[in-house]
């Protein structure tokens, strides 16, 4: 099973940003522990802040990957371009969130990813990652 983890803008700052929101955790040790723990996955990640960066690299694995996982922060809520894309893919995308954007402010309530995702998780901390790897397996 091949699955990429593919984050957005500011998720590189995990640990570091808003951790009463984030948590105190960066990503890269997380994702140390995620390939750990599921070992017969060949997983990758990608993180950009650039929106057509995170569109060229769906578009690159969007045909030879089983899954990716998809958290493009706040280009969740602005980016036609990116749900546009997973439209056009053929892997399946489920959409992560760190937070319960339904508990923030109401820009965050709308996503341009969840009508063509396989599937949203939404609120877990960085569990949502494996959630979603999960829903794969």
């Amino acid at each position: 099973m091949k699955i990429i983890i593919i984050n957005g803008p500011n998720l590189n700052l995990l640990g570091k940003r808003e951790p009463e929101i984030y948590g105190n955790q960066d990503f890269e040790t997380y994702y140390k522990t995620l390939q750990s723990k599921y070992q017969k996955v060949e997983m990758s990640y990608y993180q950009s802040n650039v929106e057509g960066e995170i569109i060229s690299k769906l578009q690159e694995t969007g045909f030879d990957h089983d899954g990716i996982i998809l958290n493009a922060g706040a280009y969740t809520h602005t980016s036609i371009g990116i749900g546009d894309c997973i439209k056009a893919i053929r892997t399946p995308v489920v959409e992560v969130h760190i937070s319960n954007t339904f508990s923030r402010e109401d820009f965050r309530h709308q996503s341009y990813i969840s009508p063509n995702a396989q599937g949203v998780i939404i609120g877990f901390g960085l569990k949502s990652y494996e959630l979603a790897l999960q829903s794969f397996l």
